[in-house]
């Protein structure tokens, strides 16, 4: 992450809240963590000021600090800020990037700066179990709103509103979806923007899966409804570019109404206190982006859409198992069990337990993702051995099932 230029906060009052205001016209603020707003020094945002003061006709000599490498490469939040940007009206600036060490560590940032005490977030269910594990060490409460799996996985807006109160600093959306499978479509991104507008809340667009959808659907970024709610955006390489290992993500704020101004400046002090990725993948993160890659891309696309299609239709034809939704992007799928007509097995638990047990396919419980007697299938491995998978779930649910 590169230093960024320290920014005192002004007075007491602004420490922890930030304007805001909806259709209405009536003030909001925008809550953050204020631990992470007092005047307090780091190296990191002290050496980012200094930076701002160089001479530009000498050369910089760096004597500040012991790192032999610089910080990070600007570059790196420029390119990601225009890969960004790409088809959008509301466009990022390098300013508006902040590098992380993956997905994960970007969603925990995401969440540590809106932490503030008694406060709440909204989450998905079924959704992604580290969101919950971070709450729970930062003392934030989850709720959680309803994904309808017959209505492809859509949210249930009217919940959303009766669950969130004053103390709600932000809504999660992931899209397209892990692990549902599910792709927005633009009208009901729209919905879920003019609600968080209507709630005076930010909206955590996690799109780490962006771009990765089938045919016959389209990718459109949370970020073009910026006008009606501000965007804390998370993405990284792992997904769509085929390389988890790298360990290289991002968050970056689209707010054109400045209601984020002071968790912007809560993030900036955070990642001045925060590794970042190594400094030799953001120098290649330019490179990497400068060249669309259409055809690994399409590639890639491919095999996952015909292995998403071959799983769906395996699935729905063995019984006590149901596929809602064909899979519109992303690499996973939702499956019901019918525990009922299966000998021996009364939840997802021990359904994949058993099924491990005799057949050796791994599957994940629902359960862990919030919703009991279903599971989640990963559908992006060789389709050889996804269809070894699905001839094996099939013998043992033939194995275990009873009309009675």
């Amino acid at each position: 992450m590169a230093p960024t230029t320290q920014i005192p906060a002004s007075n007491g009052h602004e420490n922890n809240v930030s304007p805001h205001s909806n259709a209405n016209g009536k003030a909001k603020v925008a809550k953050c963590n204020p631990g992470l707003l007092p005047n307090r020094l780091t190296i990191r945002g002290v050496v980012g000021g200094l930076l701002t003061c160089t001479n530009q006709g000498k050369r910089t000599i760096p004597l500040a600090v012991g790192d032999a490498s610089s910080y990070s490469h600007p570059a790196a939040r420029r390119s990601i800020a225009d890969h960004l940007s790409v088809g959008v009206a509301h466009k990022f600036r390098e300013t508006d990037v902040f590098l992380t060490s993956g997905g994960n560590q970007a969603l925990h940032v995401s969440l540590t700066v809106l932490a503030t005490p008694g406060c709440n977030i909204l989450l998905p269910r079924p959704g992604f179990p580290l969101y919950e594990s971070a709450c729970d060490l930062l003392g934030i409460e989850p709720r959680y709103y309803t994904l309808q799996p017959t209505r492809s996985w859509e949210i249930d807006l009217d919940q959303v509103k009766s669950i969130a109160d004053s103390n709600t600093v932000g809504i999660v959306v992931i899209n397209p979806n892990n692990p549902c499978g599910a792709v927005y479509s633009s009208n009901h991104l729209h919905q879920i923007a003019e609600t968080a507008a209507a709630l005076n809340i930010p909206l955590i667009a996690d799109e780490v899966y962006a771009h990765m959808v089938f045919r016959g659907n389209k990718f459109v970024p949370m970020v073009t409804f910026a006008h009606l709610a501000p965007i804390i955006n998370i993405g990284s390489f792992s997904k769509r570019w085929m390389i988890p290992g790298w360990r290289f993500g991002w968050v970056a704020i689209c707010d054109p109404r400045g209601s984020l101004k002071q968790v912007r400046s809560a993030m900036e002090m955070l990642m001045n206190v925060s590794s970042g990725p190594a400094s030799v993948i953001q120098a290649a993160v330019p490179a990497i982006l400068s060249d669309p890659h259409e055809k690994f891309h399409n590639n890639v696309l491919t095999i996952l859409e015909s292995s998403a299609n071959t799983l769906y239709e395996r699935i729905n034809q063995i019984k006590a198992l149901k596929c809602h939704s064909r899979p519109q992007g992303s690499m996973f799928m939702m499956v019901e069990i019918d525990t009922s007509h299966l000998l021996g097995i009364n939840n997802d638990m021990e359904f994949a337990k058993e099924l491990m047990r005799e057949e050796s396919v791994l599957v994940l419980p629902g359960a862990v993702i919030g919703l009991k007697n279903w599971v989640r299938i990963f559908f992006g491995a060789p389709s050889n051995l996804l269809a070894e998978a699905c001839d094996r779930i099939k013998s043992f649910c033939e194995r275990r099932w009873s009309r009675s």
